[in-house]
């Protein structure tokens, strides 16, 4: 196993070479030899996403993520009664729970933590019970981080996306807000005794200043690796997110 202590972790979300596979049928592009690849490139963790729609990971892929890795598997998850036996059978590293609508392209938001206290707090206590750590896909809003906390979360992943979206769209000042309501929320979180990750939509251009919190203990990054290494490689791709995430933390 990798040594988790000290710098900053990058987990590879392997979820897009399976959109890639199932777009024509078959077994290619396997995504669990991604999840090799990125191993031996050096991430330190693996993430996939078992959707209700198995619109890309399927539970096939799951099985054999569980059987090959050497690295932990970051399993995300909505918080639905077939995906919590699914975990609790495969007991993964970690559970990362996520909001889920079937129209959306991708994730969209953090999950409403606040208004299903009650209802989270049971659902999430057998996965712990089964020893995996538990995280939640959360916006930067102190009601929600609170919340998670509160059901007993062991985790927090910040949502990226507004941040990312709007220096993608040149709205540098939405972009600047966003990024320092992300700072003073990864500071609150580690407060609180949560231990804080972000992720999404997170590119060369937009790592860097989330990689700098000193907070933010993990990434989570995958579409762009994926997009990218049709033109590096996957290993190549990783190597220089990795050198972005460790220049930001000198």
């Amino acid at each position: 196993m990798t040594d988790y202590e000290g710098r900053l972790r990058l987990g590879v979300n392997i979820d897009h070479v399976a959109t890639l596979r199932n777009a024509r049928g078959g077994d290619l592009p396997d995504p669990v030899r991604a999840a090799q690849l990125a191993e031996e490139a050096g991430a330190d963790g693996i993430t996939a996403h078992l959707r209700e729609d198995r619109r890309h990971i399927i539970d096939s892929d799951i099985d054999r993520l569980m059987e090959t890795l050497r690295v932990p598997l970051n399993f995300e998850m909505a918080a639905t009664d077939e995906m919590q036996k699914i975990a609790l059978r495969h007991k993964p590293h970690a559970v990362c729970i996520v909001p889920e609508k079937r129209e959306e392209r991708t994730t969209e938001g953090g999950l409403e933590v606040a208004r299903e206290e009650n209802k989270l707090a049971g659902y999430i206590a057998p996965l712990r019970e089964a020893g995996c750590r538990v995280s939640i896909f959360i916006g930067a809003d102190e009601r929600q981080i609170a919340a998670a906390h509160r059901i007993g979360a062991q985790v927090i992943e910040l949502h990226t996306g507004a941040y990312c979206d709007a220096h993608a769209e040149g709205d540098f000042e939405t972009r600047d807000r966003e990024l320092e309501m992300m700072r003073e929320m990864s500071a609150y979180a580690h407060s609180l005794g949560l231990e804080v990750h972000a992720g999404h939509g997170l590119n060369y251009d937009t790592v860097a200043p989330v990689a700098a919190f000193p907070e933010v203990m993990e990434l989570n990054i995958g579409h762009f690796l994926i997009g990218e290494s049709v033109f590096r490689g996957l290993g190549p791709a990783i190597a220089e997110m990795r050198r972005l995430m460790d220049a930001a933390r000198v």
